[in-house]
């Protein structure tokens, strides 16, 4: 029988290579250029922050066809298959998860009391909410937050850069981008799992069913948001900075939102047709 490894290393590499011809392809069309005799377009093309946008509206295609493909349905079966209760047990049990990487930037961003709560509630949740699967801490007060590195970057100052969309991956930036990076050096998961295949197919296993249990809370939504688009792409485009804004500032109030919070902690029973996320 072959090993995960042996499997997982061909298919790493084929991936690589097809986002690289992608790439390279839609590169050779050239970026949008700026509209240097339109000081009203100009001012638009310099708001979206999307010079590499040809680049970045086929890679939202692709992912767009592969969500309508694979994520979709699946999510759908789960939506249909798993119980509410069922739901959130999974969804608390990733979030638990991820604490020591919440903690960690918590700490890089000197919020002492926001890191205090990440550590009360991965230890409340990991024995009284049976490894994670309840929430006991929030109904204790101790409400959950998310931190990456990416908002540590912000909350330091260094600009977000064009905006991105990545193979599978979706919206994104060079900051985030970079974060994402960093995030997987601060899990301990990852070195626990190293030169560990079972571990290891875990790890992608807990990938997939995070961006399964995502996609089954927005199911609804984000249909609303294509029909109701002018311009999909643009609208995502503008979704996924008012959700990095908010994040970066702690769910403060802010001039720029657009009515619709990513993201959010409703219980998997209003998830279907309240939240947005995992967009393409």
């Amino acid at each position: 029988m072959r090993s995960f490894a042996s499997i997982r290393r061909p298919f790493e590499s084929i991936c690589a290579n097809a986002v690289a011809l992608g790439a390279a392809a839609v590169l050779m069309a050239g970026c949008a250029t700026a509209p240097v005799n339109d000081p009203e377009a100009l001012a638009a093309y310099e708001e979206a922050n999307d010079p590499l946008e040809p680049m970045n509206r086929y890679f939202f295609e692709v992912n767009y066809a592969l969500d309508e493909l694979f994520l979709k349905p699946i999510a759908g079966w789960y939506y249909i298959a798993l119980p509410n209760p069922a739901q959130d047990g999974v969804r608390n049990f990733l979030r638990n998860l991820s604490s020591p990487v919440i903690f960690a930037n918590d700490l890089f961003q000197g919020e002492t009391d926001r890191a205090g709560t990440t550590l009360i509630r991965f230890v409340v949740n990991s024995t009284i909410g049976i490894a994670g699967l309840i929430d006991v801490a929030s109904e204790m007060g101790f409400v959950y937050h998310d931190e990456d590195f990416g908002q540590t970057l912000a909350v330091a100052g260094v600009d977000e850069g064009p905006y991105l969309v990545l193979p599978l991956l979706g919206p994104s930036n060079p900051r985030d981008l970079g974060g994402r990076v960093v995030d997987i050096f601060l899990d301990p998961l990852t070195y626990i799992a190293y030169n560990n295949e079972t571990l290891e197919a875990l790890m992608y296993a807990r990938a997939g069913v995070t961006a399964v249990d995502s996609r089954a809370r927005n199911l609804k939504t984000l249909d609303e948001i294509r029909e109701g688009s002018l311009d999909y792409y643009a609208t995502i485009r503008s979704l996924y900075r008012q959700k990095r804004n908010d994040a970066i500032r702690n769910g403060e109030d802010s001039s720029d939102g657009y009515g619709i919070t990513l993201l959010p902690d409703e219980p998997a029973d209003t998830a279907g047709d309240e939240q947005v996320s995992g967009i393409n």
